[in-house]
């Protein structure tokens, strides 16, 4: 085994994208807050709002407006992407964050994405953010059970053959480490997305870093 190998603690990193690697907390939020307006239900804060970032689409909408009838789902749906599609084109990745990805990907680490996006939505944004080869795989909430299941991340290990013990999930809500809890793998949260550093003591990441740059220095000196 190449000795750079058998220094490295995770040899797969599985990143969340929105919040995570992209700036896009705000878009996500205030979509579903016009979207909720639209049908005539109650717009929800922008705590509200934020904490079901992360999950499936049809699992955000319904926490976010829970009397809204199942019939009139797809109505809510349906705004919440008009309104994010017409931000969408200027969601920037976080600084540093391309970067990051390559020099982890140069040292020797595999990369991956778990997303509460749609495979489309995903593929969309890898493309426009022009980072689609950094990742080995990824895997989407309309391809299996979405967040906080853990089946997202233990295909992703089982894809690239990864042991729970190499494996580290990179998230900004507490579905990603709750995600990463029930994978029996490790977690870092990242509290410059949709929520805040006090949530995610129960979980007990390794580290709760609070901007770009913090991360990439935590996983320089430990993964």
């Amino acid at each position: 085994m190449p000795a750079d190998m058998a220094l490295r603690r995770f040899r797969l990193i599985v990143f969340d994208w929105d919040g995570t690697l992209v700036d896009s907390t705000a878009v996500i939020a205030r979509a579903i807050q016009e979207a909720c307006r639209d049908v005539g239900m109650p717009v929800p804060d922008d705590t509200r709002a934020r904490h079901v970032i992360g999950l499936g689409l049809a699992d955000a909408l319904r926490h976010v407006a829970p009397g809204l009838p199942q019939e009139r789902q797809g109505e809510l749906a349906s705004a919440y992407r008009t309104h994010y599609l017409g931000r969408e084109d200027a969601i920037p990745l976080f600084a540093g964050a391309a970067e990051l990805l390559g020099e982890l990907q140069s040292a020797g680490h595999l990369l991956a994405v778990a997303t509460g996006k749609t495979r489309k939505g995903l593929d969309r944004a890898l493309a426009q953010q022009g980072v689609a080869h950094r990742f080995v795989a990824t895997r989407c909430a309309d391809e299996g059970p979405p967040k906080p299941d853990p089946a997202m991340l233990l295909h992703l290990m089982e894809r690239v053959g990864a042991a729970r013990g190499e494996t580290l999930m990179v998230g900004d809500t507490t579905h990603d480490l709750l995600l990463a809890r029930r994978a029996g793998a490790c977690s870092v949260a990242v509290a410059y997305g949709a929520h805040a550093a006090e949530e995610f003591m129960p979980f007990a990441p390794l580290a709760t870093v609070h901007s770009m740059a913090e991360l990439g220095g935590w996983l320089r000196a430990n993964a």
